[in-house]
């Protein structure tokens, strides 16, 4: 191992053992958490390991670790106000999505309807409007027969003519 390797495995390990317990007691007081101190702390010598050019040069490594231990308490409070703000306009969309459907069931709506064109092609448009406007849109047959400017027998047997095909389609 080289002589520099050896001196910041050394200077590390005495910052960790004369401090560490100084900072829990310091974190754990300040934040009121035994768990959420010890985390801090450890992501503290984490944030100093990743700076080594700056271990060397430590003078006052309390004012150095609580200084290092309250800026990360600051990242976290930005990232959670950021969280927070991000999780209510998420709550947001969501009451308003509320009654709507998901991407999910459009694209299965948008699937089981191509699956019904492609059956009903081939079939005249009368016979392929009356089922769409009975069987999608729930119009009466009164008012497909007016509509289609046919009787209301006719819209039964166009009704037939689909659900037949349909049938026939989909035992193929």
């Amino acid at each position: 191992m080289p002589a520099a390797e050896l001196i910041l495995k050394q200077t590390v390990q005495e910052l960790y053992c004369d401090h560490h317990g100084w900072l829990f007691g310091w974190l754990r007081k300040k934040l009121g958490c035994p768990q959420n101190a010890a985390d801090l702390a450890h992501d503290t010598f984490t944030r100093i390991l990743a700076s080594r050019d700056a271990l060397g040069a430590i003078r006052e490594p309390r004012a150095y670790l609580s200084t290092t231990a309250q800026r990360l308490i600051i990242d976290g409070a930005r990232r959670k106000r950021i969280e927070d703000a991000y999780l209510r306009e998420l709550a947001l969309t969501m009451d308003a999505l509320q009654g709507h459907q998901s991407p999910e069931q459009i694209l299965i709506t948008l699937s089981a309807l191509e699956q019904i064109a492609f059956v009903l092609d081939g079939l005249p448009g009368n016979v392929q409007q009356a089922f769409l406007l009975y069987f999608l849109e729930g119009v009466q047959q009164r008012e497909i027969a007016l509509q289609l400017q046919v009787s209301e027998r006719m819209v039964r047997n166009y009704l037939m003519q689909a659900l037949l095909h349909c049938n026939h389609a989909l035992d193929v």
